[in-house]
Formats: C-alpha cells, sequence, structure tokens
C-alpha cells in the first residue's frame, strides 16, 4: 500500500502507474518546466526531476512507497542527499548525457539537407544565390502550448505514443501492418479537446513559414561542399532549432572537367601540328581568352598532357592562386591516299631511316586491312555455326571481322 502520493502527483500519475506512463508524465512536465523556457519554474523543475528519479528507481520507488518522503530522509535508498542534479536527470533522459562536470549538451532539431546546383562558372568566379524553404516555427499566439495550459491530454488514438498501426486486408486470412504518424495528434502524443486548441495552430505548436536563404559561393568552393545555416531549421517545442545544410552540386560543363584545383580540357590538333608546333586559343571560365602555342620541334603524341600554371580554378579561401590549366591532346591523322605515292617516298626523306626488315623462304605474307566490331548476341548459336565448335576457345576468332575487297 503507497502511503504518500506526493511524487506521483508531482508527475501527475497514479501510484499504481506504469514505467511507461511514468516516462510520458516526467518529458510532458520537464519540457514545460525546463528553465529555458520558463525560468521562473526552477524550483518546479527540480522537484519533477526528484520525483521521476525516485519513482523510476524500483528501490527507491519501493521504500517511498513504504516510507513516503521521510523514509527517504532518513536515507532508505541513499536519502535525499543522494539526488543527482535536476539537468543531469533531464539530459539522461533526452540523451544528453548525465556527467555534472561535462559541458552541458544542447538538445537541437533534425538538420535539413537541400541541394542546389550550381555551374563550373559559378564556382570559378563566385556568386550569390537565393533559395526559398519551408520550415516549422514555434505558433507565437499560444508560444508552442498547442492551446490552454494544463489541458493537454494523452493522445486517445496512439496512447501517447504518437504512431498508430494501420491494418490494410491483402486478401482473406492476410493482412498488412504499416506504422504511421497518428493522424489525431500528429505525431506529439498529446492531444487536446477543440474547445481547448489555439485557434492559429489548431494544438499543432508550430505553424509553416517560408524563409529565403541567400547562399554566398565562394570562389573554388568544391563539388558537394556543404554550407551550414545554424538554428534555421524547423522549431520544435522544447528544443533548439537545427540547422540547415545546403549541398552544391556541380553541374556537367561541355567543355571543362575539374580535377581538383585543376582544369582539364581536351583539345585535337593536326599531325602538321603535333609535329610543328601549334598555336590555339582557349577561353577561360570568366571569358579571357589565352593564345597557346607549343615551339617548332616540340613533337606532341596522341594523349599528352601539356599545361599552364595559375591558369586552372581558384584555391578555396586563397583566391589569388589557382590551379594548373591542362590540355589533353588528340592528334588528328590524315585520311588515306592524302599522298601520291612519290610525295610519299619524298616526305620518308624527312624521317629517320626505318629498320629494314628482310623477308625469308620461311616466312608467310598477309596484308593488313581494317577490323571492325561484330554486335554481340549472347551465347545464342546457330545450327550452321556448330562445326566452330573446336574453336571457341580461341579469343581471336570472336566478334572480329576483315575487310575484303
Amino acid at each position: 500500500m503507497v502511503r504518500e502520493t506526493e511524487y506521483y502527483d508531482l508527475l501527475g500519475v497514479k501510484p499504481y502507474a506504469t514505467m511507461d506512463e511514468l516516462k510520458r508524465a516526467y518529458r510532458r512536465l520537464a519540457l514545460r518546466y525546463h528553465p529555458d523556457k520558463n525560468p521562473s519554474e526552477g524550483e518546479r523543475f527540480k522537484q519533477i526531476s526528484q520525483a521521476y528519479e525516485v519513482l523510476s528507481d524500483p528501490q527507491k520507488r519501493s521504500v517511498y512507497d513504504r516510507g513516503g518522503d521521510r523514509a527517504m530522509k532518513e536515507g532508505g535508498a541513499s536519502g535525499r542527499a543522494g539526488f543527482r542534479p535536476p539537468m543531469d536527470i533531464f539530459n539522461l533522459f533526452f540523451g544528453g548525457g548525465s556527467s555534472t562536470h561535462g559541458p552541458r549538451v544542447e538538445r537541437k532539431g533534425r538538420t535539413a539537407f537541400h541541394h542546389l546546383f550550381v555551374t563550373l562558372e559559378e564556382l570559378y568566379k563566385g556568386t550569390t544565390r537565393k533559395i526559398s524553404i519551408q520550415k516549422n516555427v514555434i505558433c507565437k499566439t499560444c508560444g508552442g502550448r498547442g492551446g490552454r495550459e494544463g489541458h493537454d491530454l494523452r493522445c486517445p488514438k496512439c496512447h501517447g505514443s504518437g504512431v498508430e498501426v494501420i491494418l490494410h486486408r491483402l486478401g482473406p486470412n492476410m493482412m498488412h501492418q504499416v506504422q504511421a504518424v497518428c493522424s489525431q495528434c500528429f505525431g506529439q502524443g498529446e492531444w487536446m479537446q477543440p474547445l481547448d486548441r489555439c485557434l492559429t495552430c489548431n494544438g499543432r505548436k508550430v505553424m509553416r513559414e517560408k524563409k529565403i536563404l541567400d547562399i554566398c559561393i565562394e570562389k573554388g568552393m568544391a563539388d558537394r561542399h556543404k554550407i551550414t545555416f545554424p538554428k534555421e531549421g524547423d522549431q520544435v517545442p522544447g528544443l533548439h532549432p537545427g540547422d540547415v545544410v545546403v549541398v552544391l552540386d556541380q553541374k556537367h560543363h561541355p567543355i571543362f572537367q575539374r580535377q581538383g584545383n585543376d582544369l582539364v580540357i581536351k583539345r585535337e590538333v593536326t599531325l602538321m601540328d603535333a609535329l610543328c608546333g601549334c598555336k590555339l586559343v582557349i577561353q577561360t571560365l570568366d571569358g579571357r581568352r589565352i593564345l597557346l602555342f607549343s615551339r617548332p620541334g616540340t613533337i606532341i603524341k596522341p594523349g599528352d598532357r601539356k599545361c599552364v600554371p595559375n591558369e586552372g580554378m581558384p584555391i578555396h579561401h586563397c583566391p589569388t592562386q589557382k590551379g594548373k590549366l591542362i590540355i589533353e591532346f588528340q592528334v588528328r591523322f590524315p585520311e588515306p591516299g592524302w599522298l601520291q605515292p612519290h610525295q610519299l617516298r619524298h616526305l620518308q626523306t624527312f624521317f629517320p631511316p626505318r629498320e629494314e626488315v628482310v623477308a625469308t623462304e620461311d616466312m608467310e605474307e598477309a596484308e593488313l586491312r581494317e577490323c571492325f566490331s561484330q554486335p554481340e548476341f549472347g551465347n545464342r548459336r546457330f545450327p550452321s555455326e556448330a562445326y566452330h565448335e573446336d574453336h571457341s576457345d580461341d579469343p581471336l576468332r570472336h566478334n572480329v571481322q576483315c575487310q575484303t575487297s
């Protein structure tokens, strides 16, 4: 038999309340009388924390039920001197830790992420963009209470859990169970009579609001760079607002490819330019035109990469310094028959002598011809191909055919 009910009355529960009921009661009252929200209710917050500490511990609760507050004072369960600070109880309950000497953990709402597509030119030159977001803000009329103070009750539909179970019939003797946010309390776990609700938010405690954020894109920012706006996220009663994080997504550029702080561009030159020196003009991302050249006698091979220092992407936080502009060369060879036979013999005189290959009697001659890829048809085989079975392990016989005259 319970001798005193003071602690139970402080939490607003019956003496036979279960652990889940104690937790729900403490959660509701601790958020309502937290010193950050109600500075004048510090003593009430302390009493609620002490009551929950005793009743949530089976041993202390048993001592209190038998002897009341007097038994607690006499040290029946570590005594009143054994009470922990109220903020430690609060932080431990809400996952913020329980150290009395450590820094106080700030309980925040969830972080909201937004993606912003930007061009390579914007990352090169820097710019300012605006985005519009929708977020929840505490109702100014009721201050986040949802209605008249003291009239909030445990939701009768979800029993305070904020989640309802929905059953879908799939067929005879077949049911599908789905959990969803409670449609009556909207996940709050608390509910008010319609006449007690705030007329502005209709008991939801928050209102939707549109906010315009100015995104400052600095020179040299990387793809997937995150820009954080502290406390611009959804507001929740009893919690600090969460953050808004804007993630930059770089669009594909048709000409330049970014590699760290370097910019890569592909250019095709003729065989003459590759052998005798070349000149080409490149327009940078900020609109400048650069004349690039290679000296005569400098050989450019297919796939060669040449660079121009300090003409790449600006280095973030050091915009006066830049990476490299890298030019990746491809050599365009002449079409067959571009020279007559006598011109070819004359052209050979400009090249170093080539190694002579002497044909012997045991050699066979074969002319090189164009090779074309043949589309694959999986492992499907036709009856007329059955006699090729003994060549199936020869990789040179697959997907290749030669041009014939």
